[in-house]
């Protein structure tokens, strides 16, 4: 039988498919084809079945999905390192944003991270570039009762929106979902939305099949306020309005009660939880225990540039290793194995792409990260997923690929021109500086 021709095969030391618990495969290749998996099979019979255009091996490195980031504000790039007081967007120069959402992009990349979830005002922009810049993203499209530089009003808000979904609609990199925003004088907070929209945003997802990504029991003050006005917690407020099914994803979860998390369990909601922003924000912590313990779909996500060490999930997957253990009854289930599904099957379940990305099976796009365990901090390896979550980080990313392109090539970016993205940013750096 003559050999099948096919775009790429990569040869690791180690392939963690992500598909059953423990799972790891050694002298396995992985064969990809117009962007997606076809193989993964052993290496012996891979150089008899397939004549690939691209053969690599990396010899020392661990072969794994990409990370998903499910919670990101990349075009506030520009604001790491300066001070938290700018999150609520008060100093953002519409025309830096460009130049954030590809520093963003350039930091996630280094990260081994294929797929983000955004959640900003300028969601065209955002879907352009990712677009451009070949990087999968789920584009939230803002709602709002307040005027931004995106929209003025509800109205707006929403027929912008539709617009955008109808312009991406297909696309092989880009999907959309709503995403309502908290108002600007409470930017930690729940999203300060009236009833009346919440109810035309479930519409529209409901018409669309789009996911809803919000904000919810970010900060006690969130709760308190919702008591307040509602008599009711945030999360009861949006069950009655109908807004708790499996296409929402809550994010954050900080101050949540056992009867919140029964609620997010019995609704079918997806949680991604922000450890590392919830500590830089002064938030405290979600109870990483419970909620892993309690089955729901969990994901992670890094937040805005200004509340955590930047676009890196590998702090927060780590972090939430650690706290799953504080409760003695949640060891079993949150192994490291399990961890690292939450960072890469986790993410892609909470933004609808299960089917499509999260983990390393034929038919699936080929969003792959390669990281060196030669490393001396990873150094020896008896376990190559304990060394990733407890010892791994972006320092160990060598190389990504989305939908098959080659994006970070032996730690250099293909596409992405960093040295002028990088004097661009000093330049943004200085205005907001001498802007104080």
């Amino acid at each position: 039988m003559p050999a099948i021709c096919v775009d790429l095969s990569i040869k690791a030391r180690w392939i963690v498919p992500m598909t059953a618990r423990n799972r790891v495969l050694e002298d396995h290749v992985l064969v990809v084809h117009d962007g997606r998996i076809v193989d993964l099979i052993a290496s012996k019979d891979a150089a008899l079945r397939y004549l690939a255009s691209v053969t690599l091996e990396r010899p020392q490195h661990v072969l794994m999905p990409g990370l998903v980031n499910a919670h990101t504000h990349a075009a506030l790039s520009p604001l790491r390192g300066f001070t938290e007081r700018l999150f609520s967007n008060s100093q953002l120069r519409p025309e830096s944003v460009r130049d954030g959402i590809q520093i963003s992009i350039a930091q996630m990349l280094k990260s081994g991270i294929t797929c983000f979830a955004d959640h900003h005002f300028y969601p065209d922009t955002t879907a352009r570039v990712a677009a451009e810049q070949g990087m999968r993203a789920v584009i939230g499209m803002p709602i709002a009762e307040f005027s931004t530089p995106w929209a003025r009003n509800v109205d707006e808000y929403l027929t912008k929106a539709l617009n955008v979904h109808d312009e991406y609609k297909g696309h092989p990199l880009i999907s959309t979902a709503f995403a309502p925003f908290g108002a600007p004088t409470v930017p930690f907070s729940a999203p300060t939305v009236e009833d009346a929209t919440f109810r035309r945003i479930v519409t529209f997802a409901n018409e669309l099949d789009a996911p809803i990504l919000i904000k919810l029991h970010e900060s006690s003050a969130e709760v308190t306020d919702s008591l307040a006005r509602y008599g009711v917690r945030p999360i009861e407020r949006l069950q009655a309005l109908g807004l708790l099914t499996p296409a929402l994803n809550a994010i954050h979860m900080v101050h949540v009660s056992p009867s919140d998390i029964d609620l997010a369990v019995r609704s079918g909601i997806s949680v991604t939880l922000c450890p590392e922003s919830n500590l830089k924000l002064g938030n405290g912590l979600p109870p990483v225990a419970l909620i892993v313990a309690s089955g729901l779909t969990i994901a992670v996500g890094s937040d805005a540039a200004a509340a955590s060490s930047g676009q890196d999930i590998w702090m927060g997957t780590r972090l939430m290793a650690l706290l799953s253990r504080t409760n003695s009854d949640a060891i079993s289930s949150a192994s490291p194995w399990d961890v690292l599904r939450i960072a890469t099957r986790g993410g892609a379940a909470a933004l609808g792409l299960e089917n499509e990305i999260g983990s390393l099976e034929i038919g699936k796009w080929a969003d792959l990260c390669c990281m060196d365990l030669s490393e001396p901090a990873t150094q020896p390896v008896y376990d190559p997923v304990t060394q990733l979550v407890f010892s791994g980080g972006r320092d160990l990313v060598t190389d990504v690929w989305v939908a098959g392109r080659h994006l970070l090539v032996e730690r250099n970016f293909s596409r992405l021109d960093w040295p002028s993205l990088a004097a661009r940013s000093d330049t943004w750096a200085a205005i907001l500086k001498a802007e104080g």
